[in-house]
């Protein structure tokens, strides 16, 4: 099979492996589909840092694939079935859910289950849309975890594929409205097709665009606009102190970009604002059942969120596209 391997920083070979083989309780899985992260875009400049991809090994962990071959008693699954691997659970380690293998042509799943290993994809979600589920899930605990109440205010920083699976999340679980804050049109057009108020802070006084658009709420430390969340999809280091400035007495913010150094945290108005800051910590199977019904509903045209896609073979070129958040939003590897 062929498979691409990180060597390190813009480092990256294709490389004809033997395909693996079935035990009884294994299923081998064709891929279909596979996204480019900001993690693989990270590790490729800059080497591996905190990102769980390791020098030498397959990567790629955004990936919809189908079953090639599966074991004597496995069972729930048929050959031909598309299935979404979980990365945390599928290769047996998580601490190798980054070197899942979604940029080769096959995945072995040892003592593969439905459920845990591996979810089966419904009919109703198209391959590419499919090949979102990782991304989404991400995005979809981070919103989780800020307890979002039906008909509250959000902003979500970050117009990225986590940053739109953000705002999809958000307005799924009962956000009345969402606006997403990027610097980049595109992504920012995207994000309006979506049906989601946009601002483009390199133009616009986020302040004043936010107020505008929440309204206004007088606080002990003064008047801010009156959103509920926040939700930290960028990753520039001084946004977290944007939004804490500018964050009203009882707000939620998400911090869910990895930051590559620590980030100043301003504990006055995190006491008296009695503001919280939330981690996400990854995703679980229920963010995978629940994105996956957003998905098969429709309500989203997701696919649009597309931006390129390309062979296997042009890899490094889709990773460096993937970088360049003026002209693309997701990149994907279609097999």
């Amino acid at each position: 099979m062929k498979s691409a391997i990180y060597n390190g920083p813009f480092d990256i070979t294709l490389t004809e492996l033997e395909t693996p083989t079935c035990g009884p309780r294994d299923v081998l899985l064709r891929n279909l589909h596979a996204g480019i992260c900001g993690s693989d875009v990270s590790v490729y400049r800059h080497g591996p840092g905190a990102h769980q991809i390791l020098k030498g090994e397959q990567f790629g962990h955004e990936v919809v694939s189908e079953i090639a071959e599966m074991g004597s008693e496995v069972t729930g699954l048929s050959v031909g079935d598309r299935v979404y691997p979980y990365p945390l659970t599928a290769k047996g380690d998580p601490s190798r859910a980054g070197c899942l293998g979604g940029f080769s042509e096959y995945i072995l799943v040892p003592n593969c289950h439905v459920g845990e290993q591996v979810f089966k994809v419904d009919d109703r979600i198209p391959t590419p849309v499919a090949g979102l589920i990782e991304p989404f899930t991400v995005a979809h605990r981070a919103v989780r975890r800020c307890r979002p109440q039906q008909g509250e205010k959000a902003i979500v920083f970050g117009a990225g594929t986590i940053g739109i699976g953000a705002a999809v999340a958000l307005k799924s679980l009962g956000a009345a409205e969402v606006m997403v804050v990027d610097l980049s049109d595109l992504r920012l057009e995207k994000a309006a097709g979506l049906g989601f108020v946009t601002c483009n802070s390199a133009r616009e006084d986020l302040r004043r665009r936010a107020g505008e658009v929440f309204g206004e709420v007088k606080t002990l430390l003064g008047t801010f606009p009156d959103v509920d969340i926040y939700v930290e999809a960028a990753g520039p280091d001084e946004l977290f102190a944007t939004i804490q400035s500018m964050a009203k007495s009882g707000a939620r913010i998400g911090a869910v970009a990895v930051h590559p150094k620590p980030v100043a945290v301003d504990l006055v108005r995190l006491a008296y604002g009695e503001q919280e800051i939330i981690g996400p910590g990854g995703y679980r199977p229920e963010d995978v059942v629940d994105v996956m019904k957003i998905m098969e509903s429709g309500r989203f045209d997701l696919a649009s969120i597309i931006t390129h896609t390309f062979e296997l073979d042009r890899i490094i070129e889709a990773i460096e596209t993937a970088g360049d958040r003026e002209s693309a939003l997701h990149v994907a590897i279609a097999y």
